[in-house]
This record gives structure tokens, C-alpha cells and sequence, in this order.
């Protein structure tokens, strides 16, 4: 047996990638919000919305060096790329508008709960993946978390037309859960994969092409909405758009990208946490409440999980560096 010393830079990777983890997680929660506070528009309109809002942004972001960018992806980069904006930013937010408006944020707070789980487990075969066995208990406090952040919207006292609405949020949520999977794993590896372009800008061109995905969708939204809006109302829709994309689809796009360079994925899947933590604590900020009981079980349930995957992937790299 030999001692390998690990390299400061290495050491210092986790908890960086921790920290923008948490920031992610911070702004991404307040998508939760969003269909709150927009309920009179379909969940087609607050995706086009967002996204045409993103779109612009990123490419005015990338206008004084988007021509470099745009040549130096390749054809197979842009249809990974329109992949990823589909089912990390389009399709997803589709339905988890829907979601929470037919489900509620609890509910749509534990089905993304479970997103860690899936995540670690399509990321087993990934350079630094932590086996099964070291990650359970981290996964199970994770099940736990979410079950209880979720008991009471899995148990309402509702009449039928209610539980068929209910049962569509839930449906909604779950199908969110799958396509979110899929942009998170697929994202990681194709960071990894990345040799002459920076996260940012990685994320700016995934702007871009959800930017045309949501063009593309405005038009059929807008055919699809049989409600009469107010002036007023298309101001507050244009303003949360606006707030949504410039905080989560910017700023926590990016932290997100810069975490998953810097974390294995089957730590990467952990840090969705702080979405679901985040989301939970603004839900409760905005009803104006103290979360009950079950609901601050979750909470601790939620953090422990991410301490206890954090001291597996510790003791991980410290078995690698002096075995």
C-alpha cells in the first residue's frame, strides 16, 4: 500500500462545487413560485415566456463573441444542445407548472425530491461515482425527506373532480422528474466532454436554443389559452418571465454548470436537494405560515442527506488517494 496526497485543487473542488450547488438550488426554487403567482396563464404560456425572455438574453450576451461560439460548436454539440433545452428547460417546465397548478408545491416538492436517487443511480459507471452501498444511507434519508415534505398532499380530503386534478398534477410531476433526470445526467457528461468552451458559455447557448424552442411554442400557447387576460395581468406574466429567467435560467444555469464540473454526478444528483429545500421554504414565506411538524422533519431529513452524501464522497476520495 502507497500514499498518494491529493492536490489542493482537488481538495477544494467539493466544497465549491457545494457552494454553487446551493446558489442553483436558491434560485431554482423560486420557479415554484412562479405558477403561484401567474395562475391565470397556462403552463405553455409561463414556458414560452421564460424562454423567449432567456433566449434573448443569452444571445445578447453572446453577441459580441456569438459568432466564434456559434462556429466552434459542432452539429452534434447543437443537437445535444437542443436535447438539453428541451428536456432540461422547455418540456420540464411545461409540466412542472402544471404540476403545481393541479398538485400544489408539496406535492411537486416530493416527486423532484426523488430526483437524487435516479441521478446517483444513472451515475454509477461515471469517473468518481460512490458505490450503492455508501451512498444508502444518504438515499434513504432522502426518500425520507420527501415523503414527508409530501404526506399531506398524498392524503387530501378531496372531492372527485378535485383528486382527477390532483392525480393529473401528480402525473405531471413524475413526467417532470424524468425528463429533469435526463437533462441532469446528459448535461454533466457533455460538461465533461467540453475541452474549448467555458460552462457559461455553454449555458448561453443552451439559451439560445431554448430560446427558439420557446418562439416555436408562443404561437400554439397563445392559440391554446381560452382565457381573457387584463393588460395588467400580461405586465405581471412579461415582469415574473423576466425575474425567472434572468435569476434561474442565467445566474443559477451557470452555477449549476460551474457544480457539475466540479462534483461527480452521483454527488451532483444530491445537490438538487437545496431546490426542493429552497422551494419548500419559499412556499411556506409566501402562504405566511411556520411548516408543520412533518414539514420540518423534511426540512433536517433533506439537509442530513446532503451531509451524509458529502462525508460518503469523502471518505471516498480519501480510500482512492491511499489505496
Amino acid at each position: 500500500m502507497h500514499t498518494r496526497s491529493t492536490s489542493p485543487a482537488a481538495r477544494s473542488s467539493v466544497p465549491a462545487g457545494v457552494v454553487s450547488g446551493m446558489g442553483a438550488g436558491a434560485l431554482w426554487g423560486l420557479v415554484f413560485l412562479a405558477p403561484v403567482l401567474t395562475p391565470d396563464f397556462s403552463p405553455w404560456l409561463l414556458s414560452a415566456g421564460r424562454y423567449l425572455c432567456f433566449g434573448l438574453m443569452a444571445f445578447a450576451l453572446l453577441a459580441s463573441r456569438g459568432r466564434v461560439l456559434l462556429k466552434r460548436a459542432s452539429l452534434g454539440q447543437w443537437g445535444n444542445l437542443a436535447w438539453l433545452a428541451l428536456t432540461g428547460n422547455t418540456l420540464y417546465y411545461v409540466l412542472l407548472a402544471a404540476a403545481v397548478q393541479n398538485a400544489g408545491i408539496a406535492t411537486v416538492s416530493l416527486v423532484m425530491g426523488f430526483l437524487p436517487v435516479l441521478v446517483s443511480l444513472a451515475g454509477q459507471r461515471d469517473p468518481g461515482a460512490v458505490s450503492l452501498r455508501r451512498l444508502l444511507p444518504s438515499l434513504l434519508l432522502c426518500v425520507a425527506g420527501a415523503i414527508c415534505i409530501g404526506w399531506q398532499a398524498l392524503q387530501p380530503q378531496l372531492q372527485p373532480q378535485q383528486r382527477l386534478q390532483h392525480l393529473f398534477g401528480l402525473a405531471c410531476a413524475v413526467t417532470a422528474l424524468m425528463s429533469w433526470t435526463a437533462y441532469a445526467v446528459g448535461n454533466a457528461r457533455a460538461l465533461a466532454r467540453l475541452q474549448d468552451m467555458s460552462a457559461h458559455d455553454w449555458n448561453l447557448l443552451t439559451g439560445v436554443a431554448t430560446g427558439v424552442q420557446g418562439l416555436l411554442l408562443t404561437m400554439p400557447a397563445l392559440l391554446l389559452d381560452q382565457h381573457p387576460h387584463a393588460g395588467h395581468d400580461w405586465l405581471r406574466l412579461g415582469g415574473v418571465s423576466l425575474v425567472v429567467a434572468i435569476l434561474a435560467s442565467i445566474l443559477g444555469n451557470s452555477l449549476w454548470n460551474r457544480m457539475s464540473r466540479l462534483l461527480p454526478l452521483t454527488l451532483v444528483g444530491q445537490m438538487i436537494l437545496f431546490e426542493t429545500l429552497f422551494a419548500m421554504a419559499y412556499g411556506l414565506m409566501w402562504a405566511r405560515r411556520w411548516p408543520h411538524p412533518l414539514e420540518a422533519l423534511a426540512l433536517v431529513l433533506v439537509i442530513t442527506s446532503v451531509l451524509a452524501s458529502l462525508s460518503a464522497h469523502r471518505t471516498s476520495a480519501t480510500t482512492r488517494a491511499t489505496g
